[in-house]
């Protein structure tokens, strides 16, 4: 009997070593996967962090102009975690929000009005493209000498600017849909309306998202300008006063925070896209 445990023991280490083994297999292979597709995409991302760390505190730079990157983190952390920066968060979203839903209710319908109807894209297409042309940043001070230096010239010269990628978009994506398929619709006794919703509408919205995901990063990047003149709070602001102030680490802090949240609002609608379009999937 003792030499049938003996004989058994090291049998049962020997099935538990072998389970272990295939454990660390399975988790070897999982990460040299997790890094085959993670380094193509971030690689060059991660080593830019990664020099901008090292030259920073190695003296390669000048570390008050540009902090290590955990300074920064720590000034963001440290302004979010005592609620510096929740209200500027919230009036910023507030105000590119407010313009991005007013671009987006005008733009779109009337994007699809002016993309069947060619008479009126042609008569409304050269002043578009005048206005499509002038920076919004330029017409900001006469948005200020109409309507006041108040929320309301801000969020004006945000929908102003993300109001062309959305409608553009829109008008392109309503031009490109096949003839063949509006042709087979009607063949097939669809109305007008019908053809619209079945056809119409939905090969254009991959196009309209195309439009959405340029209004939307074009609002934040219209925001900092924006808060940048005549406001005292905003994440555009924090940029300014870090920099009069000379505190850079809030500053590039504040910087990092915008572009956090340009990838959510991207993500955001490319997770939407894939929703409502899952024949077209878009590459985020």
């Amino acid at each position: 009997m003792a030499y049938e445990i003996n004989q058994t023991l090291p049998r049962s280490f020997g099935r538990l070593k072998s389970g272990e083994r295939s454990t660390i297999s399975i988790l070897a292979s999982y990460l040299r996967g997790a890094l085959a597709s993670l380094l193509p995409r971030y690689g060059l991302l991660l080593a830019f962090l990664a020099l901008w760390q090292v030259s920073s505190t190695e003296g390669w730079v000048n570390p008050a102009v540009f902090p290590p990157l955990n300074t920064i983190l720590s000034a963001l952390w440290t302004n979010l975690a005592n609620g510096a920066l929740l209200d500027d968060i919230a009036i910023s979203l507030q105000r590119s929000g407010t313009a991005f839903a007013f671009a987006v209710v005008i733009g779109i319908p009337l994007g699809l009005f002016m993309g069947q109807v060619r008479a009126v894209e042609h008569a409304l297409d050269p002043i578009l493209q005048l206005f499509r042309q002038t920076s919004a940043l330029a017409l900001y001070p006469v948005f200020i000498l109409l309507l006041g230096l108040g929320e309301t010239s801000k969020i004006f010269v945000i929908f102003w600017a993300t109001l062309f990628p959305v409608l553009l978009a829109t008008i392109g994506g309503v031009k490109e849909v096949d003839q063949k398929l509006i042709e087979m619709a009607r063949t097939y006794g669809a109305g007008s309306l019908t053809i619209f919703r079945r056809v119409i509408l939905p090969a254009s919205v991959p196009a309209i998202f195309v439009g959405l995901r340029l209004s939307a990063t074009t609002a934040l990047l219209l925001l900092i300008a924006a808060e940048m003149i005549g406001a005292n709070k905003g994440i555009g602001f924090q940029v300014m006063n870090a920099q009069y102030n000379f505190q850079i680490p809030l500053m590039f802090g504040a910087i990092l925070l915008l572009a956090f949240l340009g990838l959510a609002a991207n993500a955001l609608l490319v997770l939407l896209q894939r929703r409502l379009c899952r024949w077209s999937q878009p590459n985020a």
